[in-house]
């Protein structure tokens, strides 16, 4: 893991981590202001204010003047299965998917990897991989962590960004804007669904990331489960064409 992934990666855990023990705090003490939570936490007032502001759109919090006041148990902002649910549902044939995936990855290829429970397990195939020079790029959280256990001569990039729970990601841009640097030679993501016209999302905020990511690749590849045929998210990532090759279990 480079320095700078390392970096980022430790400040997504600490802030989600921050986040938590703020909310702890507030339940306990019920109403305090922002001098005193940045006493308490030791950070920024620019910092307790993105921290509450993170709060306040789960609805756990009223911002009054000079503070706030706990309102009670964050609500969940989506019905959508958590990152730990999605990456145990389907896992066989995610797997089975993957494998075929693995096939086309060579030697001196730099690759992309998105932030779905589908390419994590071409991530976790990876790792058996016999392939001496690799590059690796990715936003997701879970692959980050798996980038200790790749060889150590593979180089191995992370984005930076605002990190996501839902998709356990980091995301806006920040990430879409480092895209821009790199030279991709195959993309390899996922889709919540795939008919005859397009490959489609339940995740705006996932739209330009994958998009950016396509437009910077010289070779693009979905992997999905057959489950995920015929079925249509709200958001188009694109056209079903538009990709060199689909793999499936």
């Amino acid at each position: 893991m480079t320095t700078s992934a390392r970096a980022c990666y430790n400040v997504s855990v600490m802030e989600n981590l921050r986040t938590r023990r703020i909310l702890a705090y507030l339940k306990k003490r019920k109403e305090c202001s922002y001098g005193e939570l940045m006493a308490h936490f030791g950070v920024s007032s620019a910092t307790i204010h993105r921290d509450v502001a993170s709060i306040a759109r789960l609805d756990a919090v009223e911002l009054v003047r000079g503070g706030l006041v706990y309102k009670g148990s964050p609500k969940d902002p989506a019905p959508v299965a958590n990152y730990l649910d999605r990456q145990v549902s389907k896992r066989r044939e995610k797997a089975a998917a993957a494998k075929k995936a693995l096939s086309v990855i060579e030697e001196g290829d730099i690759i992309f990897l998105d932030s779905s429970t589908t390419v994590y397990e071409l991530a976790l195939l990876l790792m058996q991989a016999k392939i001496d020079h690799l590059t690796v790029i990715t936003n997701s959280i879970p692959v980050m962590g798996l980038f200790r256990r790749f060889p150590s001569q593979w180089t191995m990039i992370s984005l930076g960004g605002d990190y996501d729970p839902q998709l356990n990601a980091l995301l806006g841009l920040l990430a879409t804007e480092q895209l821009s640097r790199f030279n991709i030679t195959k993309a390899f993501v996922s889709a919540f669904g795939l008919d005859d016209k397009a490959v489609t999302t339940n995740h705006e905020r996932q739209i330009d990331m994958l998009k950016k990511v396509l437009a910077a690749s010289d070779r693009r590849f979905l992997i999905l489960d057959h489950t995920k045929f015929g079925r249509k998210g709200i958001y188009r990532i694109a056209a079903r064409g538009s990709f060199d090759a689909i793999f499936s279990d």
